[in-house]
């Protein structure tokens, strides 16, 4: 007998497509087809918010082709959960309006060809990172992509090939060589496989999300050539949709499109791992700024336009075209710095991954963890990560007015000292101004020429202020000798 990985499991996974009785929704009454509408947006209200477990996560897509209208997506720590939601939406008015097409059941697992030393609890051998990789797997949040493509798949047991004859070391050698083609759509694709082993009629099911539906069908193609699967994978059905939050259920049964609006919040409840806690939109998981739609936008437009008539670079809206997350912690730098080691290890197997590094504070204790990405959702999924990092207190422009203005330097290693001087003269002057609240000058742990000054202000006004003095002019001017290269971000968080 061949020797089989070891798995850990996390939470069941309940794919419910459903098709809408268009003829019975256009020949009923208007007063119950408000009726339906209203209970169907509690349901899907409430079962994204998790008001009936402990924990777990849920989503509704629209589903484009004939395979079915509509998908909710559940997962919860148990099967009961899950029977429970299935029969509580067969119990609401919109669920007479619509009829199961199909159901895919399984449960998100993790297994021996990730990590042997994990399931051996090698604990010399398994990092912190890789516990809250796994965590991840087990345990997912559903990413913010809008478009969605779900299959069920099984690995082939022919008669010329059998993947469960093959021995141990090759499976792992083929998952890990499956895994590299993946990591190439790191940032824009994200997944979640479930295992559906003696729970469905297939192996295992596989969810993609991405922000563009053509990143969907590219990495598709590109594994068919993957030897994992053009010789051992069989494929059933997909189907594909866009994620919609629930108060758009209205819209979606009028024909209209949805999402409805240019920047959609997945349920205002975002993510939920037990006691109502969010860590959605809004928290942690963002590109180092606060949304405040379409009027933030315009408000920052404003401020950069007036850091470029100061001559100061202000980058893209997000940095040079990158995008980035701030995170302050109280811990111990040394603690803090093994935990990411760990989980940068995780991230440099991604191509969007710039930059993830530990700085430390020059006149306070706060450490900063400043991880950049090429993309957004890639650095929103580093986000949810480095959230959980010990002693995290708050992200770049939390308990401010304005926020955090922060600018990385790279200085000449002959300047580093008269650098360091330099900022003690400005960091004066600033605890004189009005509306500042701190700064502090914050060093790259294992790299002391590369420097990160965060500069917490009050109001927009107030640190515009700042950078209008002589004094700014004067230390801007005099940089341009002692840096290697010119401030590369300006955070406006």
């Amino acid at each position: 007998m061949t020797e089989p990985p070891q798995t850990e499991e996390g939470w069941f996974v309940l794919h419910d497509f459903r098709n809408v009785d268009w003829d019975a929704w256009r020949d009923a009454p208007d007063r119950e087809r408000e009726r339906a509408i209203a209970e169907g947006v509690e349901y899907l209200e409430d079962h994204e918010a998790v008001v009936d477990a402990e924990e777990g996560t849920s989503a509704v897509f629209s589903v484009v082709g004939d395979k079915a209208d509509l998908m909710v997506l559940h997962l919860r720590p148990t099967l009961d959960h899950l029977s429970t939601a299935e029969r509580q939406f067969e119990h609401t008015a919109l669920g007479a309006y619509t009829e199961q097409t199909t159901a895919y059941v399984s449960v998100t697992e993790v297994s021996g060809y990730v990590s042997d030393a994990y399931f051996a609890e090698d604990e010399e051998e398994v990092d912190e990172g890789l516990k809250r990789y796994i965590e991840g797997k087990i345990k997912p949040e559903l990413p913010d992509d809008e478009y969605v493509c779900f299959y069920p798949m099984d690995k082939r047991r022919g008669e010329e090939v059998n993947w469960y004859d093959l021995p141990f070391d090759e499976r792992a050698d083929l998952m890990a060589g499956h895994g590299e083609t993946a990591r190439k759509w790191g940032g824009k694709v994200d997944q979640i496989i479930s295992s559906s082993l003696g729970l469905d009629d297939w192996e295992w099911g596989v969810t993609l999300f991405a922000a563009d539906a053509v990143d969907i069908k590219d990495i598709v193609y590109e594994l068919r050539f993957d030897d994992a699967t053009s010789k051992y994978g069989e494929f059933g059905s997909f189907f594909v949709g866009r994620r919609f939050p629930p108060a758009d259920l209205g819209a979606y049964l009028r024909g209209e499109t949805v999402p409805t609006g240019d920047e959609h919040q997945h349920g205002e409840a975002g993510h939920h791992h037990g006691d109502g806690e969010h860590h959605g939109d809004g928290d942690h998981h963002d590109d180092g700024q606060h949304d405040h739609g379409d009027e933030g936008d315009a408000d920052e437009g404003d401020i950069r336009g007036q850091l470029e008539d100061l001559d100061i670079y202000a980058g893209q809206p997000h940095g040079e075209d990158v995008y980035a997350t701030v995170l302050y912690s109280e811990a111990d730098a040394e603690e803090v710095s093994e935990e990411v080691d760990g989980l940068r290890g995780n991230f440099e197997h991604y191509d969007t991954h710039v930059k993830t590094a530990v700085y430390e504070g020059t006149y306070t204790d706060r450490v900063a963890v400043v991880s950049i990405w090429d993309t957004g959702s890639a650095a929103e999924t580093a986000a949810g990560f480095l959230s959980d990092l010990p002693g995290v207190v708050e992200r770049a422009g939390e308990e401010s007015g304005f926020g955090t203005m922060g600018m990385f330097y790279t200085v000449e290693p002959d300047y580093q000292e008269e650098f360091v001087e330099k900022f003690d003269t400005v960091g004066g002057m600033l605890e004189e101004m009005d509306g500042h609240f701190e700064t502090d000058l914050m060093v790259n742990r294992e790299d002391e020429n590369d420097m990160f000054i965060a500069s917490q202000w009050r109001s927009q006004d107030d640190a515009m202020e700042f950078f209008r003095s002589d004094a700014f002019r004067d230390t801007v001017q005099w940089g341009r000798d002692v840096l290697a290269d010119r401030p590369r971000h300006v955070f406006l968080a």
